[in-house]
């Protein structure tokens, strides 16, 4: 297969391009979103190495993501998106990379770095299309990137194993090529719980992230039984935004479906954060 088709285009997100411009631009300007469409800056430092964002619905998640893509638009331009998201269907290889020409939205067709991606190819990630098409984890990042802009190449990268010697692989295998990459983490935080427990948990959760330190994470992950979709993506993030010379990791924004939804009785929780040099 060539070109990935949406999965969950008119679900997650709007399935037109009109709708889906307009449901972005809503998600900049809620109420719980950063207030403002952002515009790309052509002269950012780069100085942002990897962001995590949420990949639930828009109308749930979309205006907390919309602050770690604010950052990225103010930071400049990249070359390539490396997207980590894990793998809900349970298909295909443990580290499954997508190697074909591209991934499609209603706003246009994504490309492949097909040069970087092979580059990445080695004992943990391997070729796999199987675990990608139904998944929507990485799908979701990419209309907030073509909306900012426009044409954007990416490699994606779906984490089935999410060990923290997997994730530490994935991370330095990313680092090793090439320095303008964006990284780009697909993970919710705490699922169907009380508003009150999702934040504590969650709390514990981002400080480890923050402060950089993925042993950390696996150690609360496991104390608090948290049910974090996608901790192996955001440790891979880190591991290798430290082997790129980042220092400095920061909380932009966090709320929960029930901060967005009304419903606080179970709830997901969304992050996003970035980590800069």
């Amino acid at each position: 297969m060539e070109v990935r088709k949406p999965a969950v285009s008119g679900m997650f997100y709007a399935g037109t391009a009109k709708k889906l411009e307009e449901q972005i631009e809503w998600c900049y300007k809620h109420e719980l979103g950063p207030g403002a469409i952002p515009r790309v800056n052509n002269k950012g430092l780069r100085e942002i190495v990897a962001i995590i964002a949420p990949h639930a619905g828009y109308y749930y998640s979309g205006p907390v993501a919309a602050y770690a893509y604010k950052q990225l638009a103010d930071d400049g331009i990249f070359d390539t998106a490396v997207i980590l998201g894990p793998n809900h269907t349970g298909y295909g290889y443990p580290v499954s990379l997508w190697a074909g020409v591209g991934w499609n939205t209603p706003l246009g067709n994504v490309e492949i770095n097909k040069g970087l991606a092979q580059r990445l190819l080695g004992d943990v990630i391997k070729v796999d299309e199987t675990a990608h098409i139904h998944e929507h984890s990485i799908e979701v990042q990419l209309p907030w990137l073509q909306h900012l802009y426009k044409k954007v190449k990416i490699v994606p990268i779906s984490m089935l194993a999410q060990d923290i010697e997997t994730a530490r692989a994935v991370g330095k295998a990313i680092s090793q090529v090439g320095d303008n990459l964006i990284i780009i983490a697909s993970s919710d935080f705490t699922h169907y719980e009380r508003h009150s427990v999702a934040m504590e948990k969650d709390g514990s959760i981002i400080e480890a992230i923050v402060d950089l330190n993925e042993e950390d994470l696996y150690e609360r992950c496991k104390n608090v039984d948290c049910t974090m979709c996608g901790y192996g993506p955001v440790a891979s993030a880190m591991v290798a935004a430290k082997e790129m010379n980042a220092k400095k990791a920061t909380l932009l924004k966090y709320a929960t479906s029930g901060d967005t939804g009304g419903d606080f009785s179970q709830v997901v929780g969304y992050a996003s954060i970035e980590i800069r040099r």
